[in-house]
């Protein structure tokens, strides 16, 4: 492909016509149109007039469970995380294609809606080892060019309560998982203190973030985060921590939903949400405003957890909308930079559309980012790093 190209007959979401050129795969300029030469040397793509927005981030998703490409497999009940646990542990025995076959095939999907980058959770655990973890490093080289890949080594089993898990946490980050995880540290293990000294060790030893499951409600569920802010406090890991579910979040009196949101935005530990029902969720613009930043992903796409899921993240961000009765423009602008701007700060990528960003972006037929939200197109043209992959929720 051209190391130069400039993509021209475009808006940006206030409606005012631009123009993007790339270099090398990053942004080399985006503004008004007719601002800046285009290079004689570049390729001309005409965007015939469709609106440009960021690529897709999905802060949260599950490449080695997910099903898709197996026949429809009903969902397998369990009222409680620790039954559900057990029985996709049983279902994962039988399944017999591999996961950079299933997981390949969900990056595919998702990368024709519009992700470009995702932080995908790798089950490790006494009695799979690391072999899902071999298999999705090994999909971040084979599907790369579609999507970026960030790993998080995640005990599904617990810790304490599944002896040697610890020691792979270790093992897998050094195999090249580039976070650790965690999973109800009380429901699960019943050792608040053992768990978090097994997760934050790893991360302390290896120098990685962390992003823990945290389904342990009220009360409870709040201490367990003040908890994870003031361990992240001690170890100088701002900004490096995240919480998935925090379904407490949305249970708390004031009192007690202020003084844990304090204390999580002074560690700048990050809320994952991804609008659930029928349980509690995190109050997003409340969160926002303690100064908490929030963001947003798939969770399970057709797996033991939950036969639904499409990763279409425009319309993750619609749900949440729903859960939160977010209606005005502003409002759903919020929960679309759920799943660009705040998701892609917490993976760590720079400003979307920035100059020297990658070239990650789609182009829809709407007129604004609200319009996006509401009519969830399909006739999306993706992006990734300069290089047209989707038109149309296809690969080309």
């Amino acid at each position: 492909m051209p190391t130069s190209i400039a993509v021209e007959n475009i808006r940006n979401h206030r409606g005012e016509r631009v123009t993007l050129l790339v270099e090398g795969g990053c942004v080399a300029g985006f503004g008004p149109e007719g601002a800046a030469e285009v290079p004689d040397a570049a390729e001309r793509i005409d965007g015939a007039d469709r609106m440009i927005l960021p690529g897709l981030v999905d802060g949260h998703i599950h490449l080695d469970k997910t099903l898709i490409g197996l026949p429809f497999i009903p969902h397998i009940p369990g009222d409680t995380v620790a039954k559900r646990i057990a029985a996709e542990r049983e279902l994962r025995r039988t399944v017999a294609l591999p996961v950079t076959a299933r997981g390949g095939a969900l990056i595919e999907k998702i990368a024709a809606l519009g992700t470009v980058a995702v932080r995908s959770h790798v089950d490790i655990d006494a009695e799979i080892g690391l072999k899902g973890l071999e298999q999705v490093l090994s999909l971040r080289q084979s599907h790369g060019h579609l999507v970026d890949i960030e790993i998080v080594a995640f005990p599904q089993s617990g810790i304490i309560r599944d002896p040697g898990t610890a020691d792979l946490l270790h093992e897998a980050v050094a195999a090249g998982a580039d976070l650790v995880g965690g999973l109800d540290p009380a429901g699960i293990d019943d050792d608040i203190e053992g768990h978090l000294d097994a997760v934050f060790a790893v991360a302390e030893r290896h120098n990685v973030g962390v992003d823990l499951h945290l389904h342990d409600g009220g009360a409870l569920g709040a201490f367990e985060l003040r908890q994870i802010a003031a361990r992240t406090i001690a170890l100088s890991l701002q900004g490096r921590v995240a919480v998935s579910h925090a379904f407490c979040l949305g249970e708390l009196d004031d009192a007690e939903f202020s003084r844990t949101a304090a204390l999580l935005a002074r560690a700048e530990v990050s809320i994952m949400t991804n609008g659930p029902g029928p349980v509690p969720m995190p109050p997003v613009r409340r969160l926002a405003e303690a100064g908490v930043r929030v963001f947003a992903g798939s969770d399970n796409i057709r797996d033991a957890w939950s036969p639904f899921g499409n990763g279409d993240l425009i319309e993750r961000a619609g749900i949440i909308c729903d859960r939160q009765d977010f209606r005005a423009d502003d409002d759903l602008e919020r929960a679309f930079a759920l799943v660009t701007q705040a998701s892609g700060a917490v993976l760590g990528r720079a400003e979307p559309l920035a100059k020297d960003a990658p070239a990650d972006f789609m182009l829809v037929d709407c007129g604004s980012i609200a319009e996006t939200l509401a009519e969830r197109p399909v006739s999306r043209a993706v992006f990734k790093a300069g290089c047209k992959v989707a038109e149309a929720g296809r690969l080309v």
